[in-house]
């Protein structure tokens, strides 16, 4: 009989993420030696590399940090997906994710393939990441990568679940005065999720078919013609309201707007960006 025991089965389990039969199977095959066991699990794991290509990776975390750039700062966020909740919570899988989060920072990366091109421990991020892959057994993607700029950067991740990793991440750029509600609306971000930061920055011509719809549905609803230009400019406005973080509703405040919550404050918000895995 090999020699190991269920303290040394839950230890490779939390090491690699693999299933207990998998792991087990490795343990009997290295005589209950750990680092070949360890082994055996990662050269499996390449050999599976092609049969987990068309898996989804549904799982995961956000990581993000804010750094001083220049005169202000900047913030930069990184979504690392993988199948399961249970390699998502894997110290192994956090530890590369943070690994990815370093790179994504050292190296301005704007992209994903620039970031897996990027080196961090001596090695480029994609060759960790096949490593990591293998030694985890599930497919592990680097889905996306973002920064924000300004003279202030506020930064929130929220944990939907108290054994995971934070699995949305906020970036929120201001000048100093903005700086003062600013990770406050990036909590209302994580929450409301926005499309849009200001009015102007709505697709023309996305405004114009909701400003078409808005019409056509108050005309079958036979509202008189006199009334239509209002009607059309209330809906429309809701259609801000509902899409644009500085019209929306405050959060802490729903009487109030997030736009005049920052200028209570005499700030202005010049940027954001939102990650939630998988979406």
């Amino acid at each position: 009989m090999a020699n190991y025991t269920a303290a040394d089965i839950k230890t490779l389990r939390e090491k690699t993420g693999a299933g207990m039969l998998d792991v087990k199977k490795a343990l009997d095959e290295a005589d209950g030696d750990q680092d070949k066991a360890l082994e055996i699990i990662r050269v499996k794991g390449l050999k599976g590399v092609a049969k987990r290509e068309g898996r989804t990776v549904a799982e995961g975390l956000v990581a993000a940090e804010v750094v001083a750039e220049g005169d202000g700062e900047s913030g930069v966020i990184v979504e690392v997906n993988s199948e399961t909740d249970f390699v998502a919570k894997n110290q192994t899988f956090i530890d590369f994710a943070n690994s990815v989060l370093a790179a994504a920072v050292s190296s301005g990366a704007a992209d994903v393939d620039a970031l897996l091109a990027a080196e961090v421990d001596g090695e480029t991020v994609q060759s960790k990441l096949d490593n990591i892959a293998a030694t985890l057994g599930e497919k592990i993607v680097v889905r996306r990568v973002a920064r924000v700029s300004g003279e202030k950067v506020a930064l929130y991740l929220h944990r939907t679940a108290k054994d995971l990793p934070p699995s949305v991440g906020v970036l929120v750029a201001s000048d100093a005065a903005g700086a003062a509600v600013a990770r406050d609306v990036a909590m209302h971000v994580a929450a409301y999720s926005p499309n849009y930061l200001t009015r102007e920055d709505v697709p023309a011509d996305l405004v114009e078919n909701e400003r078409r719809i808005a019409e056509e549905t108050a005309r079958n609803e036979g509202k008189p013609e006199q009334a239509l230009p209002k009607i059309i400019e209330g809906r429309l406005g809701g259609f801000f309201k509902e899409n644009v973080l500085l019209d929306q509703a405050y959060a802490k405040e729903p009487k109030k707007s997030v736009g005049s919550i920052v200028a209570e404050v005499g700030g202005t918000i010049s940027g954001y960006v939102r990650f939630r895995v998988g979406s």
